[in-house]
């Protein structure tokens, strides 16, 4: 008897969230599925959508377009990932030494964070300007100014680090507090033994980090898999298609191309590519941990 009221009680406090869940996550979803197999044919109020089986997938895979895009949404994650992470490590490491100001040193990361997306992409938008202070402050050492947002090459480096402004900050936090959940007595042992600052970090830091690490790690793998706003407002997907990302694919197809069936099944293909990499992820932590 105490167990079914224990077991109505907590059905009753989760139901609202799971009720959320159905509905601001599963069916959006289960309807995007839906609708990449069907294609719309006509304009406007005129239009009607017909059944289309797997056409959409067929038209989109004979796209070179959207297959330059796809291999550059899994390039961009590979290098952004690891980069933003081993920052965030690097900085958490040094701010849980005693440092004088430590707390001020904090809060100075993590302040990118409580600034919205937006309004770091017009700063970031306004300081990489040609004639925008960073400009300004190369050409003090003699160096030339640089196209930034203009250049095919140096576009997408530069929402790389409009990116990671914000994303260094934040994961830092959790980091942190994983290194502060590390028993000190570890780290005395190690002391003892005569072990160095890289060895003591390598042999007992990451690997007590591991926990902290995944969950950093997939939550930044899901964060920049779907990157929108710097891209959408500093590029718009240029110069040359050089920063065009799968989410912004997905927002062009459906909002100026009108094609929200293409839309939604470049969505659900952004959507399997992030899972399976996320798979992957478990997989080789979960080895490395046996």
């Amino acid at each position: 008897m105490l167990r079914r009221r224990t077991v109505i009680t907590a059905a009753v406090f989760l139901a609202p969230a799971l009720l959320a869940i159905v509905l601001l996550r599963l069916v959006p979803f289960a309807g995007a599925v839906w609708s990449t197999l069907f294609e719309r044919v006509g304009v406007g109020l005129l239009a009607e959508e017909r059944f289309a089986g797997l056409k959409n997938y067929a038209v989109l895979f004979s796209d070179q377009l959207f297959l330059g895009t796809l291999v550059r949404t899994v390039l961009f994650n590979l290098v952004i990932n690891p980069l933003q992470i081993a920052l965030a490590m690097a900085v958490a490491v040094l701010l849980t030494r005693k440092l004088p100001g430590r707390g001020i040193w904090r809060t100075a990361v993590f302040i990118p964070c409580t600034i919205p997306i937006v309004g770091s992409s017009i700063a970031w938008g306004v300081a990489l300007r040609n004639d925008g202070p960073v400009n300004g402050l190369l050409g003090v050492f003699g160096i030339g100014p640089q196209p930034f947002f203009t250049s095919p090459a140096q576009a997408l480096p530069s929402i790389v680090l409009v990116a990671s402004w914000v994303g260094i900050g934040y994961w830092m936090l959790f980091l942190i507090g994983g290194l502060n959940d590390i028993n000190r007595e570890v780290y005395e042992a190690a002391s003892i033994d005569g072990a160095g600052a890289w060895r003591t970090f390598w042999s007992i830091t990451l690997p007590l980090m591991k926990r902290p690490l995944l969950f950093v790690l997939v939550a930044d793998t899901v964060a920049n898999f779907v990157l929108f706003v710097p891209v959408q407002m500093l590029t718009n997907g240029g110069p040359q298609e050089s920063t065009t990302l799968l989410m912004f694919d997905a927002y062009r197809r459906t909002y100026t191309y009108s094609q929200p069936n293409l839309g939604a099944t470049s969505t659900l293909v952004l959507t399997l590519i992030m899972l399976l990499i996320v798979a992957i992820q478990f997989r080789l932590l979960r080895e490395r941990d046996a």
